[in-house]
């Protein structure tokens, strides 16, 4: 019993190996991963399984239950031999993965299989197989993975099931008694054990694979996070250095470089004593990474340097895009090519798109303060990105709960951004249209931030024709929400009056946030200031444009105590009356 227990157990080296070729297969892990298994993958389970159950009756011993004489190798049967064999493991393994109906039909397979071999436990042990499959059918969790535990038990019990069967059904019943005690013990622990181990090499693998999936992932996103700050800066000989630098300490290369279209950038690792910065492209290999934005990896003879005492045997050429267009490459050098695993390539190839992405970012940044410098109009130009894009993620979050709302918030941007573009040409508009300006900012601000801020409007319909520089209004609002409410959740109030008072209209906009410290408030609408909690630039700019449209009278008049709120005040002349509001 020891000598064919140790035999069987030497056999499950041929589990181990059929385990570890199952984990290249896609459909076994869709098997294992995916909650519904369609026919087709079914099909294909049910085919495997029941090839493998059939190598398992091979592999088997064939036992003379009545000389129990061994033979290593099972064929065909007389009629007083039976096999030792592993097949229920395979069938098992069909039903835990795949449900019943795999397992039946990996248990027909090799259940009929065995049958055709002959013996006198032909029938019993065919018939065994095939319960063996629906057994662990019975076992199969849709949402849930197997468990070790579970393997050794239901491959245990199959064979214990079989060799009930074979108590039972198989005659003359002395030999049957006589088989069971001598191979019993040893297949029940035997096919219980490669059950678990058939499992455990399974997951081992591919669990595996996942960790150093998530490895990768986990690099590509540190280096992103320490690269970005850098590249915004462009492709300069000092960004590129320190990229290179961060780079070559998380991957394990030999060196790093980056070219643009000419000359190398920067290099950084072994061979930077002939590979230097400001030195034109030489090798023809770059030069086609560059023309066919293809990554290419190459060989000692293929990198061409000039030095042979060059530690570097192998690289991986990757291009650096921008707006579609070749600007460069990322050169990661190796030893040698044994070194370049497609681990490797699939880093790099990624580590190349992500630069790519952070040059477009900063290319935008570029074109942003480009834009930020030139200051068209002072205030007309000045609209927050960083607004527009809250606003627009708020439009898309309303389409899916409220499409009217998100309908009328679209069209009220769409006023918001049409006057600021009008605001460009026109020296000045009339209240009216400033004041749709103002009521359109923060309606989209209460929309954002709904509950949060309450706006009271006192406004006379007299005073609406008169003129007003564009954009005066809605900046003093902004400033409120923006400074006097970042620290208030609820209870935020804005009171906008306006009125005629003798020959002027009066406009008041008061809040009842933070208020403004003493020393801060002597500075603000004199001048920008520098401070890490806003430039009041926006105030600025309009006292100024009041005061060369108005005069002096027209300055902005602002009354502020710490913890209780703000107001802003100036008078601008009156215009000609509205007699068409009531």
């Amino acid at each position: 019993m020891f000598e064919l227990f140790i035999t069987m157990l030497e056999r499950l080296g041929i589990i181990v190996t059929i385990a570890f070729i199952l984990t290249r297969f896609q459909f076994f892990r869709d098997m294992i991963y995916k909650e519904n298994v369609k026919k087709d993958l079914q099909l294909k389970a049910i085919l495997f399984f029941g090839f493998f159950g059939i190598i398992g009756t091979y592999t088997g011993l064939s036992l003379n239950a009545e000389t129990f004489n061994i033979d290593r190798w099972a064929s065909n049967l007389t009629s007083e031999e039976a096999i030792a064999n592993s097949r229920v493991i395979g069938v098992v393994l069909a039903g835990l993965f795949g449900g019943y109906k795999v397992g039946l039909g990996a248990g027909l397979i090799a259940g009929i299989h065995r049958f055709t071999l002959g013996g006198f436990t032909a029938f019993s042990c065919g018939l065994a197989t095939i319960i063996s499959g629906l057994i662990a059918g019975y076992f199969h969790k849709k949402k849930d993975h197997v468990k070790l535990s579970s393997a050794f038990f239901i491959g245990a019990t199959a064979e214990a099931v079989q060799m009930l069967l074979i108590l039972l059904l198989s005659r003359p019943f002395e030999k049957a008694v006589s088989l069971v005690e001598v191979i019993g013990v040893p297949m029940i622990i035997a096919n219980g054990v490669g059950s678990a181990l058939f499992l455990l090499i399974i997951k081992n693998v591919v669990n595996e694979e996942e960790k150093a999936g998530a490895l990768q992932a986990q690099k590509s996103l540190r280096i992103a996070d320490q690269t970005l700050s850098h590249l915004r800066k462009g492709m300069t000989q000092v960004s590129t250095n320190a990229v290179c630098t961060i780079l070559l300490r998380e991957i394990h290369a030999k060196a790093v470089a980056i070219t643009n279209k000419h000359v190398i950038l920067a290099h950084v690792g072994s061979g930077d004593d002939h590979h230097r910065v400001d030195h034109p492209i030489q090798t023809e290999i770059t030069k086609e990474v560059i023309n066919n934005g293809k990554l290419i990896v190459v060989g000692n003879e293929e990198i061409q340097c000039q030095n042979e005492h060059c530690p570097l045997g192998a690289a991986v050429i990757a291009p650096l895009k921008q707006r579609g267009q070749i600007i460069g490459t990322l050169k990661v050098y190796f030893t040698s090519e044994k070194e370049v695993t497609n681990l490797e390539i699939e880093l790099i190839s990624g580590l190349s798109v992500l630069l790519s992405n952070q040059l477009e970012i900063a290319e935008a940044d570029k074109a942003f303060q480009l834009a930020k410098e030139a200051e068209i109009k002072a205030l007309q130009a000045q609209i927050s990105p960083h607004f527009l894009f809250n606003t627009l993620n708020t439009i898309v979050s309303l389409v899916r709960i409220d499409a009217d709302k998100a309908r009328k918030l679209l069209i009220t941007l769409s006023q918001f951004l049409r006057q600021n573009l009008n605001a460009t040409t026109a020296n000045r508009i009339t209240l009216e249209q400033d004041i749709l300006h103002m009521k359109a900012y923060l309606m989209i601000e209460q929309t954002r931030f709904e509950n949060r801020i309450q706006v009271d409007y006192y406004i006379e319909n007299e005073v609406l024709n008169s003129k007003i520089p564009p954009l005066t209004l809605q900046p003093i609002v902004e400033n409120a929400i923006k400074h006097a409410f970042k620290q208030m959740n609820k209870n935020c109030m804005i009171k906008a009056q306006i009125k005629q008072m003798n020959n002027e209209v009066a406009i008041s906009i008061k809040d009842n946030g933070l208020g403004i410290d003493h020393d801060r408030l002597k500075q603000i609408g004199k001048e920008p200031i520098a401070s890490k909690i806003g430039t009041g630039l926006g105030l600025y700019n309009v006292n100024r444009r009041l005061i060369m449209t108005f005069g002096e009278n027209a300055r902005l008049h602002i009354n502020s105590e710490e913890n209780n709120g703000t107001e802003i005040t100036f008078n601008i002349p009156m215009g000609e009356k509205n007699e068409d509001k009531d």
